[in-house]
């Protein structure tokens, strides 16, 4: 594997740490029910959030995500890179399906495919 093969580690890792952040801030927002209507209770919910150790770690792969990203950017054109992003949006839906049980309906997948082919096109453009 050349070097050049080595730096879309840094894409890889950006996607990897946005997807896990994504799926454990739904799992856990889930497991505290829902948004408080009143004032006073919505910001100790959003407090209480803030402080689980699940959630933490999801606003440190953000970070973790940020900073691979940036070493990214430093190998590749943005044009070229961000249509990589988009791979978020097929590991989300597929892995909230399967781990979350959230419905994978056809319209949903069909997206995701055509999002997937337009990845496919952007990069090698």
């Amino acid at each position: 594997m050349s070097f050049r093969h080595l730096d879309y580690l840094y894409i890889a890792a950006t996607i990897g740490f946005t997807v896990y952040g994504q799926l454990i801030l739904k799992w856990r927002i889930r497991n505290f029910g829902p948004l408080p209507v009143d004032p006073v209770s919505k910001l100790q919910f959003l407090l209480s959030l803030l402080l689980d150790p699940a959630i933490f770690s999801s606003f440190a792969a953000a970070f973790l995500a940020a900073l691979a990203w940036m070493a990214a950017m430093t190998k590749f054109e943005l044009s070229h890179a961000y249509p990589f992003m988009s791979l978020n949006f097929m590991m989300v839906l597929i892995l909230s399906g399967v781990l979350l049980r959230e419905p994978l309906t056809p319209p949903k997948l069909i997206g995701v495919m055509l999002i997937v082919l337009g990845t496919t096109v952007a990069a090698r453009g």
